[in-house]
């Protein structure tokens, strides 16, 4: 089961995800950040989601490279636990706009959370 919705903190979107995202609920990611894309910042909170595979995982990657082209700010929100662990095992936690929580997220892109 996942769920995905878009939240707004200063005017700046927040992709909330929570659950499991595979091939079959990768569309819907994709969705939300296709939205968030047309903002000049947003934030990808991934973190409850417990499972995330390499189909919803390009989803992630291709929204950040797509933002990055076109100037738009994002910071990813990393899930906890194992589905951490696809991030570490791609280096993609160093590689990507990370950020330990959304407050945290929201704070490097001008947006205070409150």
């Amino acid at each position: 089961m996942h769920k995905v919705e878009i939240a707004r903190s200063h005017g700046v979107p927040v992709v909330v995800a929570r659950g499991e995202f595979d091939a079959f609920a990768a569309p819907d990611l994709e969705r939300a950040l296709s939205g968030a894309r047309l903002e000049t910042a947003f934030v990808v909170d991934l973190d409850a989601v417990s499972f995330l595979d390499s189909t919803a995982l390009g989803v992630v990657v291709a929204a950040v490279r797509l933002s990055q082209e076109a100037g738009t700010a994002v910071r990813i929100v990393l899930p906890g636990g194992a589905a951490r662990r696809i991030f570490e095992i791609t280096t993609l936690d160093r590689i990507l706009p990370v950020a330990e929580n959304r407050a945290s997220a929201l704070e490097s892109l001008g947006a205070e959370e409150r």
